[in-house]
């Protein structure tokens, strides 16, 4: 590798979540020191995933079929859909194992300031959904940002005497993001969810 392709691997890391340039350079660093057990199984990995991975035409989630396994399977229950931001929120609701209902992946919230309506997200689709699904309950998932509370008053006004609302309760901190909470606090505020 030359130094610039190695420059730009450096600088395509650091743009990761999380990850800045000092941490970017020494993850790469330790790929190129354990390349053959690390470094080309992970391009190897990354390749299948880049051709392979696809959103759900259903819910939004992330998998590698047009439709989601969670959207497929008869297991889960009917007539209730849990509403989260993005996929890391979802994959947290599914980490903590309190839910056996399907998805409803927004892909963002509502800002103002940023431009971003109800139709730059799937607040449409979610309408849909819930007349076609036949949904009795709406769970209202969302962050706990001002953002966050903003579409999910919006959603509850779409959705006002359709069905029965209800949001995660005790456990969520104000301004918290349900990615980085812990598995028994998500599954206390959604056991202890309220009617909104």
């Amino acid at each position: 590798m030359s130094s610039s392709e190695i420059d730009s691997l450096i600088d395509l890391m650091a743009k990761l979540p999380g990850l800045g340039p000092r941490s970017a350079r020494r993850a790469v660093l330790h790929l190129i020191r354990k390349r053959a057990l690390l470094l080309t199984p992970l391009s190897d990995a990354m390749l299948q995933v880049a051709a392979t991975a696809r959103e759900c035409l259903n819910c939004g989630n992330v998998g590698t079929s047009d439709i989601c396994d969670i959207c497929a399977s008869e297991k889960r229950a009917t007539g209730v859909l849990c509403v989260v931001e993005d996929v890391a929120d979802l994959w947290a609701m599914e980490r903590a194992q309190v839910f056996d209902g399907r998805y409803h992946v927004l892909g963002g919230t509502l800002s103002a300031l940023e431009g971003v309506g109800p139709e730059e997200l799937s607040i449409p689709r979610l309408m849909d959904r819930v007349v076609s699904e036949g949904i009795s309950e709406v769970i209202l998932a969302l962050n706990a940002t001002v953002d966050g509370q903003t579409t999910a008053h919006y959603i509850a006004d779409q959705l006002e005497e359709q069905v029965r609302l209800t949001s995660l309760a005790q456990g969520v901190p104000v301004g918290g993001e349900l990615d980085y909470l812990d598995e028994g606090t998500i599954s206390a505020a959604l056991t202890a969810r309220k009617t909104l």
